[in-house]
């Protein structure tokens, strides 16, 4: 009986410190060790890769919508387009245009296009996105709106809400044609500061008279309480307008708007036209290109 119990007590020893070796040698693959499946899946496992930035700061083509002041009116000769200094599309290398600085000056002529219209209004916008997304262009420029505001009389003034839908729907039919163009949105100038800028010269103010943007710029030496919240009323709908584009925009993982910039810019005189003191001047149209390239290339 003694021998049995000593066999028993050297069996059990044995036992125990044949596993304590397993375990210590990490042979065990029900704990996850090593040669375990979940021991492998920790080991392969990639490190996860940082998202690919959805916004290119070096599109390879141009397509501009909008309205005179992307096709340059008045910025030339009196009373005509003049798209060749156009801030989005041009050639002129003074003005120095968004495509000419993304393009290059060999690829404009092939490589951009500018489907804008003098005295398009918002309603216009989403025929003139249909013929940009035909052209399947990498970086689409937008600035409309202007003409919603300035109107005959402040009460002919686009409703916001039809502004808005409107611009929806733009977006909706350029991504139904070119669903991964990026989109940059112009802000509206401050269209009080331009009255506040012109009304001092009486050759801006006579050209004021024959009805450029009457719901502003009427009667522009009228101080008066009425002439007042007129223009107040005309300012109010531009940030409204501003603030649908802003916030229309910013669903759309490739669209920028520009921050409020062109609405902060303040136009000087050698900024506006020498015709009508109401549209960009050439200089104005280099500094609309300043404002959108440095936008749309920003990381």
């Amino acid at each position: 009986m003694p021998h049995g119990r000593h066999r028993f007590r050297t069996a059990a020893a044995g036992t125990a410190l044949l596993c304590a070796v397993t375990v210590l040698a990490g042979c065990s693959n029900a704990d996850g060790g090593p040669d375990s499946p979940t021991g492998r899946t920790r080991a392969a496992s990639p490190k996860p890769r940082p998202p690919k930035p959805v916004w290119d700061v070096s599109p390879g083509s141009v397509a501009a919508v909008g309205d005179s002041v992307t096709r340059a009116f008045d910025a030339c000769t009196v009373l005509a387009d003049c798209p060749e200094v156009s801030w989005a599309t041009g050639t002129d290398a003074q003005v120095n245009s968004l495509a000419l600085r993304l393009l290059g000056p060999a690829r404009v002529a092939g490589r951009s296009w500018n489907l804008a219209r003098s005295g398009a209004r918002m309603a216009e916008l989403p025929e003139q996105m249909a013929a940009a997304a035909a052209e399947r262009p990498e970086l689409v420029t937008v600035m409309m709106g202007a003409n919603d505001a300035c109107r005959d009389r402040a009460e002919d003034m686009t409703p916001v809400d039809d502004f808005r839908a409107s611009f929806v729907a733009a977006l909706g039919r350029l991504r139904a044609g070119a669903p991964k163009a990026q989109v940059y949105v112009s802000s509206l100038p401050d269209l009080r500061r331009l009255w506040e800028t012109g009304r001092v010269s009486p050759l801006g103010r006579q050209v004021w008279q024959l009805g450029v943007c009457g719901a502003m710029l009427k009667d522009a030496t009228d101080l008066g309480p009425a002439a007042e919240r007129r223009r107040t009323a005309v300012r109010d709908r531009v940030v409204a307008y501003n603030r649908v584009l802003r916030e229309e925009c910013a669903k759309d993982p490739r669209c920028r708007d520009d921050g409020g910039a062109v609405f902060g810019f303040a136009f000087d005189r050698p900024q506006l036209s020498p015709w009508d003191f109401f549209h960009p001047s050439k200089d104005g149209q280099a500094r609309l290109a300043e404002i959108a390239y440095r936008r749309i290339t920003k990381p």
